[in-house]
């Protein structure tokens, strides 16, 4: 009989110590080490584990070329993932309880019509997953199978008979190993199951999807080292009171991390939102004070959102300063630029600031749009719901040239805008010939009188 070691382990950050410590050593929390009793039984489970280690190959021996991707149906996802999912990959999706995960891994399963896809559901039954997917409406393709098991030795062994292209797993916290007398959860329970799902993608070359939960703070929940683990990281984002949801790439090896993929959740599930500047966007036919639309950039894609804000007076000795969807830091540098630079006496009124749709925006572009939006509610006179603005705010006043000035103008043109006020310092020459007006400005000064002077009324 092989014998078992008893460790603890810190359920913060995974380090490891022979005996009970009160503070962990390496992150500092209080009573976070707990009991952890591992076995020493090697080749437990699941296919290759008994298989010989591989052997070092030349560099110039290895075959060159892409595997070709597998498309999943939903462009959107796939223009995170970088053009589709890749063979063999360990790709992990995490968000917020109720955020649309489960929804989001169904849909891909049944998108796959002509792949045999085995949808692993360790924390809801097989009728559980019908409901959702008749609540989705996509009619599932014949080679979809559900499997609702969580011990990690059982998975593999139905794997093996079934053989399928594609492997979901809702969600890895809840499956556990028998290898292991830990509880399903624990750090050495996440770290073995994401580690064999690992060895069997990269040796069968059938991607597999991982389901995470996040703790309070917005982190995975698990060791740090099941990010490392992984291909890809997913993060599913949104405000539960808004109906959009932002799939963004914290980790990619077989792409870039600076796409996003943005979704509208609904009762038939999740929809893709291929234009987000229409939706974003108010249809108000009626100028109004305190609003304003930035040309800003997340990722690769450039779209046009909405930027409210509200000054009033004080109501109490302290005056509030809050915002939804902008870092309220941010919020107060440019009011303090705004009485300094400008004199616009701001110290006792209340600002509040809203990013219209329930997106974070975190592109220094929207400065100028920021600072527009608390100027038009401050004098309550409206700004041309025709112009949008594309600019950062340095400390000393001036308007800094941003970074793709052709994609914003482009996006704004095509929108519909037929002004735009960007920094005077952006390189025009490689801007084309368009129907929108571009208006430069140097100082936040110069900016506020092209906004409210007559001349760009009429223009």
């Amino acid at each position: 009989m092989a014998r078992n070691r008893t460790i603890y382990v810190c359920q913060n950050c995974g380090a490891e110590a022979a005996k009970w410590i009160g503070k962990c050593p390496s992150c500092g929390q209080w009573n976070s080490y707990v009991e952890e009793i591992i076995s020493k039984n090697p080749g437990t489970g699941f296919p290759g584990s008994d298989t010989p280690s591989s052997k070092p190959v030349h560099l110039d021996h290895i075959p060159s070329g892409e595997d070709k991707r597998i498309d999943t149906g939903i462009s959107e996802l796939n223009r995170v993932l970088g053009g589709g999912i890749v063979p063999g990959s360990l790709i992990l999706v995490g968000g917020e309880p109720g955020i649309g995960k489960s929804t989001l891994a169904l849909q891909i399963a049944m998108q796959l019509s002509t792949l045999k896809v085995l949808y692993v559901s360790a924390e809801e039954s097989t009728k559980q997953i019908k409901l959702r997917s008749e609540r989705i409406g996509n009619t599932p393709g014949e080679n979809l199978y559900v499997l609702s098991e969580v011990v990690l030795e059982h998975i593999f062994l139905q794997i093996q008979q079934l053989n399928p292209d594609l492997i979901i797993v809702d969600s890895v916290q809840t499956v556990y190993s028998e290898s292991l007398e830990s509880s399903p959860g624990s750090i050495s329970q996440v770290r073995d199951c994401a580690s064999r799902f690992l060895k069997f993608a990269k040796e069968s070359s059938v991607p597999v999807i991982l389901v995470g939960h996040i703790t309070k703070d917005g982190t995975l929940a698990g060791p740090k080292i099941l990010e490392h683990i992984v291909d890809c990281v997913l993060l599913f984002e949104g405000d539960h009171n808004h109906v959009y949801r932002i799939l963004r790439a914290s980790k990619n090896r077989f792409g870039a991390t600076s796409e996003l993929g943005i979704f509208e959740m609904h009762e038939k599930g999740l929809i893709e939102v291929n234009n987000p500047s229409e939706i974003l966007l108010s249809k108000f036919d009626e100028e109004l004070s305190g609003m304003a639309t930035a040309s800003t950039i997340d990722g690769l894609r450039p779209f046009l959102i909405e930027v409210q804000a509200l000054v009033s007076t004080a109501a109490y000795g302290t005056p509030q300063r809050s915002s939804t969807g902008f870092d309220v830091r941010r919020l107060n540098m440019l009011l303090a630029v705004l009485e300094k630079r400008a004199g616009f006496k701001i110290a006792a009124k209340d600002v509040f600031l809203n990013i219209a749709g329930g997106i974070k925006v975190t592109d220094p572009a929207i400065d100028l749009a920021v600072v527009s939006a608390v100027i038009s509610s401050g004098y309550d006179r409206a700004i041309d719901r025709f112009c949008c603005f594309a600019g950062e705010i340095g400390l000393s006043g001036e308007i800094r040239p941003v970074s793709r000035i052709e994609q914003r103008i482009k996006e704004a043109d095509k929108m519909g805008f037929t002004k735009i006020i960007i920094s005077g310092y952006n390189n025009l020459k490689s801007v084309k010939q368009s129907k929108i007006k571009i208006l430069t400005a140097n100082k936040i000064e110069q900016a506020l009188r092209l906004i409210f002077s007559k001349d760009m009324e009429k223009a």
